[in-house]
């Protein structure tokens, strides 16, 4: 589990992001439009997961904005925003905000993505939610690069995560 944190005081999530090399965890998410996604539907496709506890939330409304700000300009790539929140509040919010360029995904109806990454928040306030966390995985479904945020409440380092595509 990872020790991170909320306002300073220390949380823990139910284990560890996927490590870097291996086969990225699979997961089917619901989207804004009540379909379900896969992963494997991005197959042959770079792919940056955005993950945060709630798009209700100043920071990760932040790493929404500027995600889908830097997704134009990626070849081959696709940022999917994760959260707990139901497709309607995702959806809400992207339009509200002319949010065009990423994908987002709910794991609403049972957690299992934030299970399988390892990243569902097991205590404190915002237990059940997902920490912050940004996963990249190549072309060949492969994870390329992990943060695991340490503050919940800070934004992920954006250019790291790019870099690694």
């Amino acid at each position: 589990m990872a020790n991170i944190t909320l306002g300073g005081n220390p949380v823990k999530t139910s284990g560890e992001l996927p490590q870097n090399g291996t086969a990225a965890p699979q997961f089917t998410l619901t989207g804004t439009d009540l379909s379900s996604v896969s992963l494997s539907d991005f197959k042959g496709t770079k792919l940056v997961l955005n993950i945060f506890p709630s798009i209700d939330t100043g920071t990760c409304a932040t790493s929404v904005r500027k995600f889908n700000e830097k997704a134009s300009s990626l070849k081959n790539t696709k940022v999917l925003c994760i959260s707990r929140d139901l497709p309607f509040a995702q959806k809400r919010f992207c339009g509200a905000e002319g949010i065009e360029n990423v994908i987002s995904l709910s794991d609403f109806k049972d957690g299992s993505f934030g299970n399988s990454y390892g990243l569902t928040i097991t205590d404190g306030p915002l237990a059940g939610l997902h920490s912050r966390a940004v996963v990249v995985v190549d072309e060949n479904g492969n994870v390329k690069y992990t943060e695991q945020v340490s503050e919940i409440a800070d934004e992920p380092n954006y250019e790291n995560a790019l870099a690694a595509l």
